[in-house]
């Protein structure tokens, strides 16, 4: 081998990156130690961006296409190599190509929940994930940012670095639409291409990436807030709940005997309104004459007492006590109380209700 062989062999002629992967986004070009020579050919594919770094700084951009390295195609590195009258001898320079086509179904995720203010919950912990596809779009804040130095910086490795920083965007993003969690978990690719213009801004500006897509495949809130959900969307199944209960009290009558809860409380409904008929009737003077009975005041007081039916000797009753007469729960009793449609004291902690006030509920 003669000298110029040897020295040919020390230059780099032909410069390109056949990728392969489908999953490299940035490679560092092997020069081996090598020097480029002057004239020599670049060739960058499509999809592609080849950048210049010389010394630690970032030197020229080529796009797709074939580029002869000369005076006039290399302007910032002619400028920091401080060539005043043009380049002959072979210089050295580091290569990093960057593939700019679009990478689909990268996954996010949060690891922990997000605190969001919600106008129907308050404060609520929501947990979320979903996909989002990108391409980078400024090759030097990229390769500043993200990929570094790295010889093969592979879309796992992205995925390891962009993940908290995507979530974070997410959450700040989300976080400023102040989309309601029940919103939220009704309309996710509406809330995905909502939160696009917020994320781009941020992943363009901080890391010369841009989310093509982004979307919400799953919202999740701790389990007592779904319960919430769930008896709030009961609650609106049921709607008057004035109407439900004698609709329950209707029922118990088709069962025979009143077998049942709802049964139970149309019997305890009935026998209160016959009692309540039987006060008034009395009190009234509309009912039959007594009959004299002999043996004075006292035996007359003692049959009177055996005649008359036993009626409930307690005037007040417990939300848990109006719950089992109507056979619905203490939460329904309470929400009628509330409501103002229940009549009720409260003494101390608790509600107590009197028999004329239950009466005059189930007569409405």
């Amino acid at each position: 081998m003669g000298i110029f062989d040897f020295i040919k062999g020390q230059l780099l002629e032909v410069i390109e990156w056949t990728d392969d992967s489908r999953d490299t986004i940035s490679f560092r070009f092997p020069d081996d130690d090598k020097a480029i020579k002057n004239g020599a050919q670049l060739i960058v594919r499509e999809s592609q961006v080849a950048q210049f770094v010389y010394l630690g700084e970032f030197g020229d951009t080529f796009g797709p296409g074939k580029h002869s390295l000369v005076t006039e195609n290399i302007p910032v590195v002619t400028k920091l190599k401080s060539w005043k009258y043009g380049f002959e001898s072979p210089f050295k320079v580091d290569i990093y190509f960057v593939n700019t086509r679009l990478f689909t179904g990268n996954k996010w995720g949060t690891s922990n929940p997000i605190m969001l203010r919600d106008k129907d919950f308050g404060i609520v912990r929501a947990r979320a994930f979903g996909t989002y596809d990108f391409r980078v779009t400024d090759t030097k804040l990229f390769l500043k940012e993200v990929a570094g130095s790295d010889h093969n910086f592979r879309l796992d490795e992205f995925a390891d670095t962009m993940r908290s920083r995507i979530v974070s965007i997410f959450s700040e993003a989300l976080a400023t639409s102040a989309v309601p969690v029940l919103d939220v978990a009704t309309r996710y690719s509406e809330l995905g291409e909502a939160l696009l213009p917020l994320i781009n801004p941020l992943t363009s500006a901080k890391y010369g990436i841009e989310i093509a897509s982004f979307i919400v495949e799953n919202v999740s809130v701790p389990a007592e807030v779904e319960a919430a959900i769930d008896k709030r969307s009961s609650m609106a199944a049921i709607g008057n709940l004035n109407d439900f209960v004698k609709y329950q009290m209707a029922k118990g009558f088709e069962t025979p005997g009143g077998a049942g809860g709802a049964g139970m409380a149309s019997e305890l409904a009935v026998g209160f309104g016959i009692a309540q008929q039987m006060m008034q009737q009395g009190m009234a003077g509309g009912g039959p004459p007594t009959p004299a009975v002999q043996g004075g005041p006292a035996a007359a007081a003692g049959a009177a007492a055996s005649a008359a039916p036993a009626l409930p000797t307690v005037d007040l009753l417990g939300v848990a006590d109006v719950a089992k007469v109507l056979g619905v729960s203490d939460a329904d009793v309470m929400h009628v109380i509330e409501a103002g449609e229940l009549k009720a004291k409260k003494i101390g902690s608790t509600f107590r209700v009197t028999k004329a006030a239950l009466d005059s509920y189930l007569a409405n």
